[in-house]
């Protein structure tokens, strides 16, 4: 009888698991299936050529990035997004269809938050292919908050970005962004001199507003401070 009882027990207990097990199998089956089925939708809304649709699109990968789920395909879909009209161009009669720079902003925004090097290649791409100084304020703002600097590419970027934004059309706003990924990116930079050169030439261009040029001052202030710190550490070895 005692035979009995334990081997009922055991049975209802392998009988739960194995309810337990299926459960979770179907959950997993169902929600790879969502999860491919909203990698459809984004897809094909980023490919659309109409703007809601790429704003919408927008909104379903902010929410995935919000959840921490995504996948190649919607890094894929964003992407796109980042580069259209610049990297991805629509023409019709040689006029351009598809330029879109608050698309490139929303999509370089929601890039910073994907801290990769595909994240960084393509946002330095768009940095210096975009004319729009609210699309290359949104990129230098993300590789700034993405961080990664291997071998000076990033900041070497910034620089050039910067150089053009001094001559051809001064945007404190974008000086600002310049500043402030600079502040983000200077424990990572092994050419300090050039960064220093350019945070100068922004403080000493009366083109920006007081504020943006007294907070090129001070980032100088801590260059020159950390270089010297530096310095006597190489002398001291």
């Amino acid at each position: 009888m005692k035979f009995c009882k334990k081997f009922a027990v055991s049975l209802l207990a392998l009988s739960f698991v194995a309810n337990l097990y299926a459960q979770q199998s179907e959950k997993t089956v169902e929600s790879e299936y969502l999860s491919s089925v909203e990698d459809i939708v984004i897809t094909e809304l980023a490919a659309s050529e109409e703007l809601d649709n790429k704003l919408v699109a927008l909104q379903y990968l902010e929410a995935a990035i919000d959840d921490g789920r995504t996948s190649p395909d919607m890094m894929v879909a964003l992407d796109s997004l980042a580069g259209e009209g610049i990297t991805a161009q629509s023409r019709t009669n040689g006029r351009l269809m598809n330029n879109y720079p608050q698309v490139r902003a929303q999509a370089c925004d929601l890039l910073a938050r994907v801290p990769t090097e595909e994240s960084k290649t393509t946002l330095k791409k768009i940095a210096l292919a975009d004319n729009e100084p609210m699309v290359v304020t949104a990129a230098i703002r993300a590789l700034g908050e993405v961080g990664l600097n291997d071998g000076d590419d990033v900041v070497d970027t910034i620089n050039w970005v910067s150089q053009k934004n001094l001559y051809v059309n001064p945007t404190s706003s974008l000086a600002l962004e310049i500043l402030v990924a600079y502040e983000k990116l200077v424990d990572k930079v092994e050419d300090k001199a050039s960064m220093l050169q350019s945070v100068n030439k922004i403080a000493a261009n009366y083109n920006y507003v007081p504020s943006v040029r007294n907070r090129a001052k001070e980032l100088s202030k801590k260059l020159i401070a950390s270089s010297g710190s530096n310095n006597k550490k190489s002398d001291a070895k």
